[in-house]
């Protein structure tokens, strides 16, 4: 076996940001009553039970509601494979139908009330799931199977259907898999494998098939969960499963929907924690997510884009293709940690060797150059005409004689090499032959991952069938796309659990004195006018400028004395939301005359749009540092999100942000900053001094907390510009804009 280690990481507690005080009552957690530590600030869970589904997979007693043995009936082909089923895990199967005596030679009952013990699953082949369901939760069933359609995936109708069947569950105390699920979970899996294996969810059952083919190729899997509808039991409540069994070496998903975004990654967390790998295929790429947003926050990421960077955040490895599911969930399984993240490419052909490098190179994987001693060793085997720095060309591996595994026990034995990756673009006996036979030898001696990608399109040679598909110590692919891609999940996964701290267990727990203040200026349902925004701001820590709201010329001339000149006017209303569009700003004030004209044509263009204002502010001008947007707004799935992104006003040209769900620590947070295109406009460009990224990372913090207090309260909040200064001054955000929910 490739073998693997999958240890139970502990959590160190972190310094909290921002100290708090109080306490926040909120709801029950997975049925049970929540203790104060089980929820965060915002009242939601930090912790979910992990549901044992131990009797669902091997159930002592089984009944099939609806059972049938008559030739040319749906039903009959459903309940020969259940009966195979569960002769294979060892379960009594009891047929259920009010007008069979016997079922497949099974005794029959007619009713569920006269089923003849207690079972532990009940498989439902009715087209109403509903009142068998009621039937099942006097007999005190565990679980229960709805096969059946025309529920929330045909519409208004079928959604209240289904809504009524989850009240339903919930109210038997049973758990159920489906509606509109299938027979994948009682498959026949190989027993005949070994080591870690697969364990797969999948919401449409054909599209786990790739992944259930590959016990055809050697490797193992375990389980498989087809969630369907998830009106009960959800892609979480398996996830959060199989992270915990000892036998799972990875998880595969398939997932079209999420049902609830804070479940998901609490189950996504405890795989972390575990540090056992999520692989998910996640539909909806394309689909953004309709929203409005008067913020250029809520403009800048779309439902997927959160998504996406919630599985990050918790190490979930996103692919697009179920090919790249299979190949990377498969590598995962089986390869045991890396020693080195060094990869070395081996080929028989320069030309292979140097087009595996560039796209290598390109998928973000480290090609170390190898020491001047490593290649004079090298040299002693391969002529001293063809390049062995990296890619290693051995101008054709040896076949009469034992330099070929020679010349791959040195490349392994480097210790600056985790992974050697050999390129066979067609086969080519005797030389293929030897060359697979000497990779799996010598996979066969090493701890580090060794992978041969097979290019032939035919796939019938001996050499693939029989020695790479043979040997569980090579991973081996079809495409040298696929290869890079898992190989650089394999490093990427290692990497992130080596430094995984579960942002759950440091999540606050009791409002901040903050929040206390912040509720006072929210205003329901309305947008909070730049002035009361910055109030907002001000409550949780955030810098802003020195400025004051004036109604009148001659207090905007006093106010412009006491702040410095030289001041920036801006006309502040709870309904104004770019003011630089509709003239609302004045910059680079210098005297008195100038605040007296710049006040009167304030009002003046706000009467003539219409907008109604508090005031204008008389503000601090700002010149130097890079101009950055901060904000929050409110993900359907997975609530508040926070957002960083180069500002100003060209931010929604730019779109260059990264988005994060709270909870996250202060790791994270400089992770959103390495994400973005701009990043090196922070550290100084063409002369300009490093800005304060610190400061930046605080605000980033301090807003995350906001978000967090104020999540059922606010819809989006936006500092834009944050202007972040050269190092040690800080950042002051310059303009705000807040919507209350």
């Amino acid at each position: 076996m490739l073998g693997s280690t999958h240890g139970t990481l502990t959590t160190d507690s972190r310094r909290a940001r921002v100290i708090a005080c109080g306490e926040h009552p909120g709801p029950a957690v997975h049925g049970r009553p929540a203790d104060a530590d089980d929820l965060d600030v915002s009242g939601r869970p930090l912790y979910a039970d992990v549901p044992d589904l131990d009797r669902f997979f091997r159930p002592e007693s089984v009944a099939v509601i609806g059972a049938s043995d008559a030739e040319g009936r749906p039903n009959t082909g459903v309940t020969r494979q259940l009966v195979d089923w569960a002769g294979r895990v060892g379960a009594r199967l009891h047929p259920v139908h009010p007008t069979r005596e016997t079922v497949f030679g099974l005794p029959c009952s007619a009713s569920v009330a006269d089923l003849p013990e207690q079972v532990d699953l009940a498989v439902l082949l009715v087209a109403d799931p509903l009142p068998v369901l009621e039937q099942l939760a006097e007999t005190k069933v565990k679980f229960a199977v709805a096969f059946a359609s025309g529920f929330a995936e045909t519409g208004e109708e079928g959604a209240a259907a289904q809504e009524r069947l989850a009240a339903a569950v919930a109210r038997s105390g049973l758990r159920l898999l489906g509606p509109n699920t299938n027979l994948n979970a009682f498959e026949r899996f190989r027993e005949d494998l070994t080591g870690p294996s697969i364990a797969l969810i999948t919401q449409s059952g054909h599209q786990g098939r790739p992944v259930f083919a590959l016990q055809e190729n050697g490797v193992r899997l375990s389980h498989w969960a087809p969630t369907g509808n998830e009106a009960d039991l959800e892609t979480s409540d398996f996830l959060s499963y199989f992270a915990e069994r000892p036998e799972v070496g990875a998880i595969a998903c398939y997932v079209e929907g999420l049902k609830d975004g804070r479940s998901f990654l609490l189950a996504a967390d405890r795989a972390a924690r575990r540090g056992v790998p999520v692989v998910a295929v996640k539909v909806g790429r394309t689909e953004t997510g309709a929203r409005t947003a008067a913020s250029h926050t809520g403009k800048l990421t779309g439902a997927d884009e959160v998504v996406d960077a919630a599985m990050r955040q918790y190490g979930v490895i996103r692919v697009d293709g179920l090919d790249e599911l299979q190949d990377t969930a498969a590598l995962l399984a089986r390869a045991r940690p890396p020693r080195a993240d060094g990869v070395v490419v081996y080929s028989i052909s320069g030309g292979t060797g140097a087009h595996a490098a560039d796209l290598a190179t390109a998928a973000g994987l480290t090609l170390p150059t190898l020491s001047a001693a490593k290649q004079a060793e090298l040299h002693r085997w391969i002529p001293e005409y063809l390049s062995v720095a990296n890619p290693v060309d051995n101008g054709g591996h040896p076949v009469g004689d034992q330099r070929g595994r020679k010349i791959i026990d040195a490349i392994l034995d480097d210790p600056a090499v985790g992974v050697l990756v050999c390129p066979i673009t067609g086969p080519f006996p005797p030389l293929s032959d030897r060359l697979v036979r000497d990779l799996v030898d010598a996979a066969e001696r090493t701890d580090k991952l060794v992978c041969v990608v097979w290019g032939s399109p035919v796939g019938t040679e001996p050499a693939y069938r029989e020695v790479l598909l043979g040997s569980s110590r090579v991973a081996t692919f079809r495409t040298l796309g696929n290869c890079l891609s898992a190989v650089r999940a394999y490093l990427g996964h290692h990497r992130f659990v080596r430094g995984y701290r579960s942002p759950f267990d440091e999540a606050p727990r009791t409002q901040s004195p903050s929040f206390r203040k912040a509720r006072l200026l929210m205003r329901p349902g309305q947008q909070l006018s730049e002035h009361a925004a910055k109030q907002l701001l001000r409550a949780y820590g955030i810098r802003v400028p020195r400025e004051q709201l004036v109604t009148s010329a001659a207090a905007a001339v006093r106010a412009a004395g006491l702040v410095g000149y030289p001041v920036v006017m801006k006309a502040s209303g709870g309904q104004i939301a770019h003011k630089t569009e509709l003239g609302l700003v004045k910059i680079g004030l210098t005297s008195a005359s100038q605040v007296r004209d710049a006040y009167r044509e304030l009002t003046d263009i706000a009467r003539y749009e219409g907008v109604e204002l508090d005031g204008v502010l008389v503000c601090q001008m700002v010149e130097r540092g890079v101009e950055m947007v901060v904000g929050v707004t409110h993900d359907e799935l997975f609530g508040p999100t926070v957002t960083v992104g180069l500002g100003g006003v060209l931010v929604e040209v730019l779109r260059d942000a990264a988005v994060r769900v709270p909870p996250f620590g202060e790791d994270q947070a400089r992770d959103m900053l390495a994400e973005l295109r701009g990043r090196a406009l922070l550290d100084g460009v063409r002369g300009r001094p490093a800005a304060d990224v610190e400061a930046l990372v605080e605000v980033i913090l301090r807003v995350q907390r906001m978000a967090l207090e104020l999540g059922e309260d606010i819809a989006e909040l936006d500092i834009n510009p944050l202007v972040v200064l050269p190092c040690g001054q800080g950042a002051v955000a310059l303009d705000a804009l807040a919507a209350c929910r």
